[in-house]
This record gives C-alpha cells, sequence and structure tokens, in this order.
C-alpha cells in the first residue's frame, strides 16, 4: 500500500527546516520563492521589446523571435545536466549557482553585438532549466510536509515573474533614452538579490549522510541497491507526468507567442493585444496559487485536469469566435484560469508522484527535460501552420486538439500512485 500523499517528511528530506522552527521555515521559504520570481523574468522580458531589437540590430523578425523559443529549448536540453550538477555540488548549492548563471547571462546581453545578445540567452535558458528541475526536489526535500502550499506558491511566483517582466520592461526602456539592452539588464537585479538572500542556506551542510560517499548531503545520487534515473523510462507514471507536463507547456507558450498576434489580425489595437495578454496572468496567478493547496480535497483526482484543458480551450476558441468589443476579456479569463491550473497541476504532479526527493529530482528531469524540448515546437509548429493555410481557424483547432491529450495524460498523471521508488 502507498504512504499518504503530501504528509510524511521523505527519507532525504532536511529536517533542519522543520527544527528551525516557523522562522526558519519562512525563510527558507522566502528564499525560494524569490528564486522562482526569476525563473521567467529574463525570458518573458525580451518579447515587448522585440521591436527595438529587431530595430537596433537590423534583423529580421524571424531571427529575433528565436529569442522567445532558444529559452524554451534550452529548458529542455540543459534540464539534464542538473543530475550530474547535483552529484558534484548539491541540490541547494546548485540552486544558489543557477541565480549566478541567470545574473551572468543578462549581464552579456549588456554587450553591442548579436553573438552576446543569443549567446546571454542560452546561458539564461542553462541556468533557468537546472533551476526548474532543482525546485520541485528541494521543495520535496525541506517542505514535504506543506507541498501544496509551497507548490501553490511556487507557481504563484513563475505568474507573477514574467507578468512583472512583460508590464515593465517597455516603462524602464523609456525610462532610460530608449535602451532595450540597459532595461533588460534590470532583470540581473532581482537574481542577486535572490543569490544573496539563498546564500546562507546553501552555504550551511545539509542534515545526514551523503548515500555515495564523496558527495554532497543533499546530492541526488543512486546507491547501488536503488534503481537508476534511466528505469523512469520504463515507468507509465513518469510518462503520465512528463506527457501532461510538456503537452500543458507547448499549449502554454505556442498561446503566449501568438495570441497578440490572433488579436492583432481581428482587429483588436496592438496596445490593448498587448493588455489583454498581460491581464490573462492575474487569473492565471489566482488558479496556480489556489489548485495544488486544494488537489487533495477534490475527487474524482482527474477533474481539475480536464477542467484546465477545457478553460483554456473555451478561451482559445472565444479568441476566433468573437474577438471584438468586451468578449476577449472573458477569453483571456478562461485562457488564464487553465493555463494557471495547468501549470501548477504539472510541477505539484513531479513532487507528489515521487516518494522522496532524490526520485522527485529524477522524475523531475525526465518531465521538464523531455517536456520543454516538446512544448519548443508549440510556437514554431503554430507559426508554420499559420502561414501554410493563412488563418488561424486550423492553427488554434489543432491546439484544441492537443489539449485533448494533454487531458489524458493528466488525467493518467493525476491517479495517486508513485514512480518507481525502490523498484529494480
Amino acid at each position: 500500500m502507498q504512504e499518504p500523499f503530501d504528509t510524511a517528511p521523505t527519507p532525504l528530506s532536511t529536517p533542519s527546516v522543520r527544527r528551525g522552527g516557523v522562522l526558519a521555515g519562512i525563510y527558507v521559504g522566502v528564499g525560494l520563492l524569490m528564486i522562482a520570481l526569476n525563473l521567467r523574468m529574463g525570458v518573458a522580458s525580451v518579447g515587448p521589446v522585440l521591436p527595438a531589437i529587431e530595430r537596433d540590430l537590423g534583423i529580421p523578425a524571424a531571427a529575433a523571435g528565436l529569442l522567445t523559443t532558444i529559452p524554451v529549448f534550452a529548458f529542455g536540453a540543459f534540464a539534464f545536466l542538473t543530475p550530474t550538477l547535483t552529484r558534484w555540488i548539491g541540490l541547494h548549492r546548485l540552486l544558489a549557482l543557477t541565480m549566478v548563471v541567470v545574473a551572468i547571462g543578462i549581464g552579456i546581453r549588456l554587450l553591442p553585438s548579436p553573438v552576446a545578445l543569443f549567446g546571454g540567452t542560452v546561458l539564461i535558458g542553462a541556468g533557468i532549466a537546472v533551476a526548474n528541475v532543482c525546485m520541485p526536489a528541494v521543495i520535496k526535500q525541506d517542505f514535504a510536509h506543506r507541498v501544496g502550499l509551497m507548490m501553490g506558491l511556487y507557481s504563484t511566483a513563475l505568474f507573477l515573474g514574467a507578468a512583472a517582466a512583460a508590464a515593465l520592461t517597455v516603462p524602464f526602456m523609456s525610462a532610460l533614452d530608449g535602451s532595450w539592452r540597459g532595461a533588460l539588464a534590470i532583470w540581473a537585479i532581482p537574481a542577486v538579490l535572490a543569490l544573496l538572500v539563498w546564500l546562507p542556506r546553501a552555504m550551511r551542510a545539509v542534515t545526514g549522510s551523503p548515500a555515495v560517499a564523496g558527495a554532497p548531503a543533499d546530492a541526488i545520487v543512486e546507491p547501488r541497491d536503488e534503481p537508476r534515473m534511466s528505469a523512469l523510462l520504463r515507468d507509465p507514471v513518469a510518462w503520465a507526468v512528463t506527457g501532461f507536463m510538456g503537452l500543458q507547456s507547448l499549449s502554454y507558450y505556442a498561446a503566449l507567442t501568438w495570441i497578440p498576434s490572433i488579436l492583432q489580425d481581428a482587429g483588436v489595437p496592438v496596445s490593448d493585444a498587448g493588455l489583454l495578454l498581460s491581464y490573462s496572468s492575474l487569473p492565471g496567478i489566482a488558479a496556480a496559487l489556489l489548485v495544488p493547496t486544494m488537489l487533495r480535497r477534490i475527487r474524482p483526482t482527474w477533474l481539475p485536469v480536464v477542467l484546465s484543458a477545457f478553460l483554456v480551450a473555451a478561451g482559445l476558441g472565444g479568441l476566433l469566435v468573437a474577438p471584438g468589443g468586451a468578449a476577449p476579456w472573458l477569453w483571456m479569463t478562461l485562457l488564464g484560469l487553465g493555463q494557471g491550473a495547468a501549470i501548477a497541476l504539472s510541477l505539484t504532479y513531479i513532487v507528489l508522484r515521487a516518494p522522496d526527493a532524490k526520485h522527485t529530482a529524477h522524475l523531475s528531469t525526465m518531465a521538464q527535460g523531455i517536456g520543454y524540448l516538446l512544448a519548443g515546437l508549440g510556437p514554431i509548429g503554430l507559426g508554420i501552420l499559420h502561414a501554410v493555410v493563412g488563418g488561424w481557424v486550423v492553427p488554434v483547432a489543432v491546439l484544441v486538439l492537443l489539449l485533448g491529450v494533454q487531458a489524458v495524460a493528466g488525467a493518467a498523471a493525476s491517479r495517486e500512485r508513485h514512480v518507481r521508488a525502490g523498484r529494480r
């Protein structure tokens, strides 16, 4: 019989947070959430200033658009480095190092060169990729008794960081005499602040003995009597979580990239299209905060998964059918609610479907590594399909069909069971 979900500490959990009292728990939680805020800022800040980048560097729109798609592929590709890095460095120190990498990547984009711009973007994506994988494992290790709450706050912080970057980058550029480089560089400050707050936690030795001699105590390693990460590739629970993560990310990034174009092609002014996209983050934040904390009380378990897919489909369909007047505000509300719930669910399932921090890290690597590589195809595929058919009905219809597959994968991931814990 499976152990209760989201309640007991795990074999690799760090009891120091619980023994240290409320203040210690709050400090660690604040540090994690400050890091989470930075996991979308460096990417979401680029979109609003893409026209200025195109004009300044004289590059075509397609090349400039890579600045928003490269990070998504980087999220997937660099995620697979995380197990090796944690073996050398440990989870908590590695999380601190990701903020250093993100800040350096943002700083490199200040250099007056297209190579520096794209190179810094790859570096930002690499730092975020590793942090994406580490965060669920650290939450499982330090907050095994508060997984629902912390995953809700974590998902909310992702939305808040993206919304802040999207909303404030253009005003920053205006305040800096039209310097898009300076506006993008400002987002290194939150990364440095997060690093300074997290550094004491990262440098303190983790309680307990390492599973393998010579490794940090919080390293994710496989003792001889435990299955290696490759075992997850044969596990249906792991594939359900991975499929749900990948498909909801594909839907999210495809919508994020093309909804302004869908609205503008329907006659919505450019300024209103941007405002509507930013507004969708508000209901997304609410859903991301509430859904993980309510999971244990919702039956059947697949209900929030199916409902989130339905809300996104209704929002996308509504934008095609009735894009004028006040209706888009309703459609973007539905879209935001569905996306916020789906993102929070996909991240929470990574934690709930693993019995301990080690398996959480492995499952996080698989789900986010493969998932984000799949997600990167969404914006590109939708753009190609739009160019071929010359309209948005067919691309959106394909996206809605994929939402059906997403619901099936999510329903499988919602079942209360663990991946291959302790099985050879």
